[in-house]
């Protein structure tokens, strides 16, 4: 039986076949999505985040952080997708997590073709959960470049009747309850977000403050990939050596906002995570596992006006 544009199918929504996608990056979209993650935003010469942005000390190319291929799955989210049976509005879809493996180093410059599928489709009651696949490959290369996993919130729907459909999440780990082995202080700019969006998040939720009432927050708020990105830029300084290319999988949850100028965030660590380190041994088939624990303090820019909650 037919159904209705406001009807809900979950069975033919995850059988829709979702078109492939190309696109294509430099190393100017390589230096501009660093700088909207931070880079160099304390210290325009800082030796361990220069070379994201500048050709430091004659290196051919800039390097990449691997947080830089969240922006191939961008298009599936803030541009909305085409779901049969499923209305819903983009500007309030929210970023709730992401989740990326990275195969293989990451060029500064390239032609994608962007494999994209629903993977998942939930009904938690007050929201529906998207998780969608993006496998990106090099245009003429067969081997899989990176895969991003991505899942949007969006209250702006009927509930169906699956209460929970079949995902494809990655498994928890469960972080061990000790002290963190190191602690980053990042400072975010009042302009952070309008930055960020520079690199093709273009969701009015975090540039329009009318959306972003009516979306029920007082202001815009910051993308949830930036503050990814910011977290994995303080992993590669603190735990990796300052090594961009040794982070191969990375997973974040994005649990509450952040308000650019929220005065009580200060001080406070607001983003935690674990890092697992595996280094070969003599053995080959043998891994050394190391739980590293990094918290991200989140201090607000330097210039930016004092608000006072009220």
């Amino acid at each position: 039986m037919a159904t209705s544009d406001s009807e809900f199918n979950p069975d033919l929504l995850l059988a829709h076949k979702l078109p492939e996608t190309r696109s294509t990056y430099n190393e100017r979209d390589v230096a501009i999505y660093a700088l909207g993650v931070g880079a160099c935003g304390q210290d325009a010469v800082d030796s361990d985040e220069l070379k994201f942005v500048y050709h430091e000390n004659g290196q051919e190319h800039i390097q990449v952080l691997p947080t830089f291929v969240s922006l191939f799955s961008l298009g599936s989210l803030t541009h909305g997708l085409d779901l049969p049976g499923f209305k819903y509005d983009p500007s309030l879809l929210l970023h709730g997590q992401q989740y990326i493996e990275v195969y293989r180093p990451l060029p500064s410059k390239a032609s994608l073709i962007n494999k994209v599928s629903l993977a998942g489709l939930q009904d938690k009651g007050k929201a529906a959960i998207l998780e969608i696949e993006t496998r990106s490959y090099e245009q003429g290369s067969d081997e899989l470049l990176c895969m991003n996993r991505s899942w949007g919130f969006s209250n702006s729907y009927q509930p169906f009747s699956y209460k929970n459909y079949p995902s494809t999440q990655s498994l928890a780990v469960k972080i061990p309850q000790t002290q963190p082995s190191a602690v980053c202080e990042e400072r975010t700019q009042p302009s952070q977000a309008l930055l960020y969006r520079l690199s093709g998040d273009y969701n009015p939720l975090h540039s329009d403050p009318n959306v972003a009432k009516l979306a029920r927050f007082p202001r815009p708020i910051l993308h949830g990939l930036c503050t990814l990105g910011f977290a994995i830029k303080a992993i590669i300084k603190c735990i990796c050596k300052g090594d961009p290319s040794t982070v191969k999988t990375i997973s974040g949850r994005f649990l509450a906002t952040v308000f650019l100028t929220k005065v009580k965030e200060r001080n406070k660590a607001v983003l935690s995570g674990y890092v697992d380190i595996r280094g070969e041994t003599e053995d080959a088939n043998v891994f050394n596992e190391v739980i590293n624990f990094v918290d991200l303090v989140h201090v607000p820019g330097k210039y930016q006006k004092v608000i006072t909650d009220s």
